[in-house]
This record gives C-alpha cells, structure tokens and sequence, in this order.
C-alpha cells in the first residue's frame, strides 16, 4: 500500500511524501499535530486499506493482512450470532474512526459494537463523543502486533469492552478506573462463557 502524504511535514508543510506500508506492517510518525491527523482521514476518505490510530502527536498507520480482516469477520458474525441468541438489540459501526480532539485521542478498531446504548445512538450516522457515548465493544485483532498501544487511547475514550484477537484466543478486557482489566466475562453477554 502506497499513501501521499502532505501536511505531515512540519519542515515543508506543502511538501508530499510518500509512505509505502507492506500489507500486515504499520509505520509510527512523531510529532503529528491533531490538524494534520484530522486532514489525513479527510484525505485517505472513508474508503480505505489501512487503519489509523492516533494518540497525543503519534500517528500509527497500519496496513491490515487478509488474515485479520478474515478474524473481523469471523469474531463479528460470532458476536452478532450471540446478541441474536440473547435477544439483544445491536448496532455495528465496523472500523469508525474514534476521536475526541480535546483528548488528542483516535482509534479505529477492527470492528464496533453498540449494545447498552444502542437505543441512544440508532439512526445516528454523525457522531460527537464529547455527546455520544462511544461503542460499548470494540474488537481488535492482533495479527501483527501493532506499534502503537491502542488500549490507552480506547480508556481515554471511556470504551468499556474490549474483546482481543490474538494467537488463536479471544480475550476479554474490561475498563476499570484508567486502564483495561483482564475478565473471563463479557458486560455485553455475562451469563455465556466466551473462552
């Protein structure tokens, strides 16, 4: 995957670069001011390969392997098939970009979830997270080991759950105070045991 990049030149703010990320690979850049992160989603529009994550002046840019797009998939219908079977209402939100400006924080997961406040957003294609609550799920598939921690940027955010795809397991964190906490139960679908 090959991206133009202007404005992410602080020396020459005219100047383009150009980044090539070989698929399953990421780049870190420094010093990214949140103007510059919110020109690039504008720029790369909603139609794209890779996923950003960014986190007070970090900027990771990741190139997802067919492999983890197969696990979104996979994880995903396996929690929609949950929901289903509980009864529970549900909204899927894919790979948004997360973000609060006041915060320096943005994310985008591989996919999202709305479930405890789905009523409170349906119908919503615009979101404001100093309004909105953000998703009560989100997944990650770690595939590649990403460069940049995303967990700190999904408490800063105030997302609850996150559900993690790594080495052929599923685990499940929950947001306690500040950070993430291990749990071997879902908020979203406590009485089934995930693992």
């Amino acid at each position: 995957m090959q991206l133009a990049l202007k404005y992410l030149v602080t020396s020459t703010p005219s100047a383009e670069v150009f980044l090539k990320i070989p698929v399953g690979q990421s780049i870190l850049l420094e010093n990214v001011s949140w103007q510059a992160f919110e020109t690039l989603l504008v720029e790369l529009g909603e139609h794209r390969a890779a996923r950003l994550a960014y986190a007070q002046g970090i900027l990771e840019i990741m190139a997802p392997l067919p492999e983890q797009e197969y696990y979104k998939e996979a994880i995903g219908v396996l929690i929609q098939d949950l929901a289903d079977v509980v009864d529970i209402d549900y909204e899927i939100l894919g790979s948004t970009t997360w973000k609060r400006q006041d915060l320096l924080a943005g994310v985008e997961p591989d996919n999202c979830f709305y479930f405890q406040n789905e009523s409170v957003i349906r119908g919503k294609l615009d979101f404001d997270l100093t309004k909105d609550p953000p998703p009560d799920l989100v997944l990650e598939i770690d595939v590649t080991h990403k460069s940049l921690d995303r967990f700190p940027i999904y408490a800063r955010l105030g997302v609850p759950e996150i559900w993690r795809y790594e080495k052929g397991q599923i685990k499940i964190y929950q947001l306690q105070g500040n950070g993430y906490v291990e749990t071997s139960t879902s908020l979203t679908f406590p009485l089934i045991p995930i693992q």
